[in-house]
């Protein structure tokens, strides 16, 4: 048999059929919204105050196990996997971004939830971006992690756009072989994105790329990406975000990210009445996990300052 390198060979004994994760003292569900099936990870006091927390890709509710674990005082931690991901089922859509948010928006009726804070991560951001511009009403506030915001222009854009070239192509045209037959997300993401790799042993790697290697999950990465070269930039570099945002943003960024610039989260940039942007030494990307204490903290921070009655 010739010899094939690592890359392309998959852990013989990957499971992409396994349950979730194990983080202790958490309440799990599933909840019909919009034609998804939601998986959502919660803790936290059920009438606590109710935060949701979106996270991006390649990750699913697992990118919050530090939140979740060790919940803040009367906060109350939802964690749901975005449609298609994680343990959710797939959307009944291609994963336009919008058509994500109103699957959000749909799940908080479902859980009888009126207003939230907001913490979002990568696509979880973006999204959550689209749900403070779409429906302020319904959120306090919002944490954006390693997120560019929506208010991007071609002259800003431009010369970061090769840091998105790097993966997100191979992924809307191979996306599928990617995630199931390679170890892309090992070699690649999961590699060059981190700083802090104390918190992505063997073990926290793995609950990533198997689930990605289950056939819903990996055509939802690719979904999620060829939807947005196709479909997405064209639209945005013709028209562009004029919403402007009423919903105090914090962003909190990790400045050693490998795939996007912090530039793109700048607050001179920003179409909001209150956005504020802290820049991270020492982290890259993945911040929810690499500095779990000062999400915690700044979470804690937004909170008492947006207190809802």
């Amino acid at each position: 048999m010739p010899w094939r390198p690592s890359f392309f060979s998959p852990p013989a004994d990957s499971d992409p059929e396994a349950g979730p994760p194990h983080i202790s003292g958490v309440r799990r569900s599933f909840v019909t919204a919009r034609g998804v099936r939601f998986h959502v990870t919660e803790a936290g006091p059920v009438d606590g105050r109710p935060v949701l927390a979106l996270h991006g890709w390649p990750q699913h509710h697992y990118a919050y196990r530090h939140l979740l674990a060790d919940p803040p005082d009367g906060l109350r931690i939802i964690a749901p996997d975005l449609p298609g991901y994680g343990w959710s089922g797939p959307a009944p859509h291609r994963w336009t971004k919008e058509d994500v948010a109103s699957d959000v928006v749909a799940l908080l009726d479902a859980l009888g939830l009126d207003r939230v804070l907001l913490v979002g991560h990568d696509w979880g951001g973006y999204i959550s971006h689209l749900l403070v511009l779409r429906a302020p009403e319904r959120f306090d506030a919002l944490l954006a992690l390693n997120i560019a915001h929506p208010w991007q222009t071609p002259r800003g854009f431009l010369p970061h756009a090769w840091r998105f070239l790097v993966y997100q192509p191979p992924v809307a045209a191979f996306g599928k072989y990617l995630h199931q037959r390679t170890r892309f997300l090992e070699h690649l993401i999961f590699s060059k994105g981190v700083r802090n790799r104390d918190e992505f042993g063997p073990e926290v790697v793995r609950s990533y790329a198997d689930r990605f290697r289950d056939p819903d999950c990996a055509r939802t990465a690719t979904d999620t990406y060829r939807t947005f070269l196709l479909h997405e930039v064209p639209r945005a570099a013709g028209h562009g975000e004029r919403r402007h945002a009423t919903v105090p943003i914090r962003a909190l960024f990790g400045v050693e990210d490998a795939a996007i610039h912090p530039s793109l989260a700048a607050e001179e940039t920003a179409r909001a009445d209150d956005y504020r942007l802290e820049l991270v030494a020492n982290c890259g990307h993945f911040i929810a996990e690499e500095r779990p204490d000062l999400v915690r903290a700044r979470l804690v921070e937004l909170a008492a300052a947006t207190r809802s009655d």
